[in-house]
């Protein structure tokens, strides 16, 4: 199976039948098989916002995912550090935030290539070290 690396925006879509890109999310996902993998940076930023906008049912589920294996949490490593400054001070004009740094950081390290995303903005503009571009899926 193919591993691809998700953001917060596409999970919370994934989860949210009235956000624009649930529809194509969903349709990839099932199109495809996957291995799913968020970054931990990205596991409590998510919780926050299906919790607040979508209710505690929905935290639950993304956390019983997790526990199931059906996502793996990929977790920061010391050296990933480093990168995340790189990337965040090369693209500071594009205003990147730290996740999205670490999503790219871990991509990096884990030399995958495909991003599952709805951040076309700033996925699209960086530039990885072990591949020319990033995939942005769906």
């Amino acid at each position: 199976m193919e591993r691809v690396i998700l953001d917060t925006g596409i999970l919370y879509a994934l989860l949210d039948k009235s956000d624009k890109w649930h529809q194509k999310a969903v349709a990839s996902i099932q199109k495809r098989q996957f291995n799913l993998i968020i970054t931990d940076t990205v596991l409590p930023e998510i919780c926050y916002l299906i919790n607040k906008y979508l209710g505690k049912e929905y935290e639950l589920a993304v956390l019983n995912s997790v526990l199931k294996k059906e996502i793996k949490v990929e977790m920061l490593l010391f050296s990933d550090f480093k990168r995340i400054v790189e990337i965040l001070t090369k693209y500071k004009e594009m205003n990147i935030g730290f996740v999205d740094a670490s999503v790219v950081a871990i991509a990096e390290r884990m030399k995958i290539k495909k991003l599952f995303t709805t951040d076309r903005r700033h996925f699209s503009k960086i530039k990885p070290v072990h591949c020319r571009h990033f995939e942005l899926l769906p």
